[in-house]
């Protein structure tokens, strides 16, 4: 078995749902009722076939004053989850924001997913599927809808992101060797 390290983040709209999504992953535990301040860190292993994905986890703070200390935590991240909130707008153009900068920042390596969050909250929904779809295949990343609330398609998005990742990461090796 292989042993795979890699750093991921999460960014987002304050209140979109990181923390609550990563508690769900990490400890099981059900959603965070207060926002995060700065950042929060998570460390967790996955088996996922042939791979053991060490991933240090950075969930950072939403809220816009702390926006100016993301880099700090995304800075040499092999993986990102951009999550934003089905029922909020603004959340999904801020996600828009997030992924033009991680692009930028980051270059074409790096593991990107988009996550639609609430996504049980059908009946407030303001950000379309298809919409979301489309931006996530525009800048080559999966996309995922989850509910925190209901633990609903939680795994698939950190299965799936340790799974790319780890594949990316051993591909990375073998160049350095061949």
């Amino acid at each position: 078995m292989r042993l795979v390290h890699g750093k991921m983040v999460l960014l987002g709209a304050e209140g979109v749902g990181k923390t609550s999504l990563m508690l769900r992953m990490v400890e099981k535990q059900p959603l965070s009722p207060t926002p995060t301040v700065g950042a929060a860190f998570f460390n967790f292993k996955m088996k996922i076939g042939t791979f053991l994905v060490n991933l240090q986890v950075w969930d950072t703070a939403g809220q816009e004053r702390f926006g100016a200390m993301a880099p700090l935590y995304y800075r040499h991240a092999n993986a990102a989850l951009v999550v934003f909130d089905v029922t909020n707008f603004a959340s999904f153009s801020a996600a828009q924001r997030w992924i033009d900068e991680l692009g930028a920042v980051l270059g074409p390596d790096l593991v990107l997913v988009v996550v639609g969050n609430k996504a049980d909250l059908r009946s407030q929904r303001a950000v379309p599927e298809t919409m979301a779809r489309t931006l996530a295949a525009a800048r080559g990343a999966h996309y995922y809808e989850t509910s925190a609330q209901h633990n609903s398609g939680v795994d698939d998005v950190f299965y799936h992101t340790a799974l790319q990742l780890g594949q990316r990461l051993q591909e990375c090796v073998e160049r350095r060797k061949g």
